[in-house]
């Protein structure tokens, strides 16, 4: 019994190393070794034996990254080491007083002074705590004294190593050798590693586009959503977020003799995190001002926001003899870029009205160059803004991108004020349908409250009409924006009744164009339940919460009859959605138009599982999707591969099986031919496993 149990445990173990050892390859190095099918089994057969066998269950497995319930909130710890701030400057000038400032305190102007300086990422500071090899607390910086644990929710980030020591993926051996910061080594019993959280300026921009689309404020920065991400309370939500991580520094060592920051990086590296590779050492000042200027000019061209340079003494004897304030250390400071602003008139406002009512202002403005685009609307965010900011019609202002990625309205030039402009008035009614308007939920967003207003109706149709909703193709704004003009549609429930002669009556319609969509409508009618129930826009449910609600209900029809504190106790489905989807199907008009949908048999229940056959001919195979399909979204077509047994993968690689090539697959068809991987189309993938 013993020789088994030791033999389960040994297998534990080896499983844990070679995941991190290609989590590390995978997520640090960007050099996979293996394919996303061989990583999965991996993983599987871990979490395998660890549910066989709990008390085996250690917190650094790779199987711990999210898991558990919810947590209730987050305790405040003390920093063992406090995170001082960063003395700021934003001038060549200030920079040189820098360097004149350490060379005074030497009290020797003849000693040349190296330093390094790294790009500063826009992000959240944390401090990670490592007990002998693994990560135990993850804290961030609050006040620099006191800050919030956020444990659970960094285990989410794959590029924060759970353990840390350089391990032979396949004989769990610790490589020998010297704490030399070149090669492999044991992490010192106790470590603190300081970093940055931060979000990629594409999943901030996918974030607050789901947001937007969802009617929930967008974040202003990539730093604001990182701070949310990390402050949510379920990490499997934050797991969703995309965050990334930088490790820059060693807060606390035991035994660790270092003497340079460059060799500070070496050992982060080293001990498997992600350090931003562009840093340089610079020989003296003047080339320290040379590589903030140039990253100045270059910081647009990154995947994430940085607002600045942060330059550091590189020798660490000499940063001990510099010491610190009580606030910033003495050898540190931060070149903080000036955000990239430009003048231009504001000509009007225009109130947007989202499918929920909410009233958004937006700034018209006189086409102005700014961060290497041309912008003539920027955000106002609501009218308590237009008021604190004191801003009038024909006013002269200042733009600016906020986090460099969302145009908006900084400030007033008030010197250029002219007696003609005008101040802003907050709507009384809507501006499209003249309904009344105010705040039902006390927030500071104004909604129209009629609910028959044709600016809801049309943006609710155009998101029922999206790819993540029932994706009916050939069917735009124009479109829509038409059909509810001539009265043919007063709700989405009426597509499912357009006629050809509706059709072809519209602007630029003919009769082929009508046909086409209206076959798509047809096609519409047998999309699953969850997409059906994101599509109707209920307030607060994302496709994410429409996937968990249509796992636990088997119709709509079950749904609509449920108590709020029956679908609170699913999961991650917390009290304010839950209230919301009773809200929505206690409305009498909601169920007119489920009447329709009835009535025109469209799709309202879970699909039988045992009605989804396994295809003999994928069960097993390894697909990639390139380019645009034309029936699915990628994101469906991951569905039915996996729910037909085979494995969806994100890379591609010579162990791929095929490649589903839809329309401008880009480098990866070039890529599946070099080697030698099939090439598929949608329909040859459809005929594999059976479906019409």
């Amino acid at each position: 019994m013993n020789k088994e149990n030791d033999k389960i445990i040994n297998r534990i173990a080896n499983l844990s190393k070679q995941i991190r050892y290609h989590d590390r390859k995978y997520y640090l190095n960007n050099n996979p070794e293996i394919t996303d099918y061989e990583y999965d089994q991996l993983v599987n057969e871990l979490k395998q034996l660890e549910k066989e066998n709990p008390q085996l269950i250690l917190p650094d497995s790779p199987t711990q990254r999210v898991g558990g319930e919810p947590i209730k909130a987050f305790d405040t710890v003390p920093h063992k080491i406090p995170m001082l701030s960063i003395d700021n400057t934003y001038s060549e000038e200030e920079l040189r007083e820098f360097d004149k400032r350490i060379h005074r305190f030497i009290g020797d102007s003849t000693i040349k002074v190296e330093y390094v300086v790294e790009l500063k990422i826009d992000g959240i500071a944390i401090s990670l705590w490592y007990e002998n090899g693994s990560f135990i607390r993850g804290v961030t910086r609050g006040d620099g004294h006191r800050g919030d644990d956020v444990t659970t929710n960094l285990k989410t980030i794959k590029a924060l190593p759970l353990r840390i020591c350089d391990l032979d993926p396949v004989t769990g051996k610790t490589s020998k050798g010297k704490n030399d910061g070149k090669s492999g080594q044991l992490s010192p019993k106790s470590l603190e590693i300081r970093g940055e959280v931060y979000l990629p300026i594409k999943d901030f921009q996918e974030l607050n586009r789901m947001r937007e689309q969802e009617e929930e404020p967008i974040f202003a920065n990539p730093r604001n959503a990182a701070g949310g991400s990390l402050k949510l309370l379920d990490p499997r939500e934050t797991a969703k977020r995309s965050l990334h991580l930088f490790a820059y520094e060693i807060g606390h060592s035991d035994n660790l003799e270092i003497l340079t920051h460059m060799d500070t990086l070496n050992y982060i590296k080293n001990w498997g995190f992600s350090v931003n590779s562009n840093y340089c050492i610079c020989k003296d000042i003047e080339e320290v001002i040379d590589n903030c200027n140039k990253w100045e000019t270059l910081r647009n061209d990154l995947p994430y926001h940085i607002d600045g340079m942060v330059v550091k003494v590189n020798e660490i004897r000499l940063r001990e003899r510099l010491g610190s304030t009580n606030k910033a250390p003495r050898w540190m400071i931060s070149y903080k870029f000036h955000p990239e602003q430009a003048e231009t008139q504001l000509t009007g406002i225009s109130v947007q009205v989202g499918r929920s009512g909410t009233l958004t202002p937006v700034a018209d403005l006189k086409p102005v160059n700014l961060a290497g685009s041309t912008i003539s609307r920027a955000t106002l965010h609501n009218f308590d803004e237009i008021k604190r900011k004191d801003i009038r019609i024909g006013d002269y202002v200042i733009i600016q991108k906020a986090g460099d990625i969302i145009p908006q309205v900084v400030s007033v030039i008030k010197e250029k004020r002219e007696e003609s402009s005008i101040p802003v008035k907050e709507p009384t009614t809507c501006p499209v349908c003249n309904g009344n308007v105010g705040n039902p939920d006390t927030r500071v967003y104004i909604r129209c409250l009629n609910p028959l207003c044709s600016a809801q109706t049309k943006r609710r149709i155009t998101f029922f009409i999206s790819r993540n909703a029932m994706n009916i193709e050939g069917f735009g704004p124009a479109v829509v924006e038409q059909l509810v003009d001539k009265g043919f549609l007063q709700d989405y429930g009426d597509i499912y009744y357009l006629k050809l002669e509706d059709l072809v009556s519209l602007d630029r319609m003919a009769e082929k164009s009508s046909k086409n969509l209206l076959e798509n409508i047809e096609k519409s009618k047998d999309r699953d339940m969850q997409y059906f129930l994101h599509a109707l826009g209920i307030n607060h449910i994302g496709i994410n919460a429409a996937n968990l609600l249509a796992k636990h209900f088997n119709s709509i029809d079950i749904l609509a009859k449920t108590s709020k504190e029956e679908i609170e106790k699913i999961p991650e489905i917390g009290p304010k959605i839950a209230a919301s989807v009773e809200d929505f199907f206690k409305n009498s008009r909601t169920e007119v138009i489920l009447n329709k949908f009835r009535h025109a048999n469209v799709n309202m229940k879970k699909a039988e599982d045992e009605g989804l056959p396994i295809s003999q001919k994928i069960s097993r195979k390894s697909f990639l999707v390139t380019g645009t399909l034309e029936r699915y979204t990628r994101d469906e077509i991951k569905d039915l591969i996996k729910t037909h047994g085979g494995k969806a993968m994100s890379s591609i690689s010579k162990n791929t099986d095929y490649l589903i090539a839809g329309k401008e697959p880009g480098s990866k068809l070039k890529k599946a031919e070099e080697l030698g991987v099939e090439v598929i189309t949608e329909d040859d993938f459809l005929e594999m496993i059976n479906t019409t």
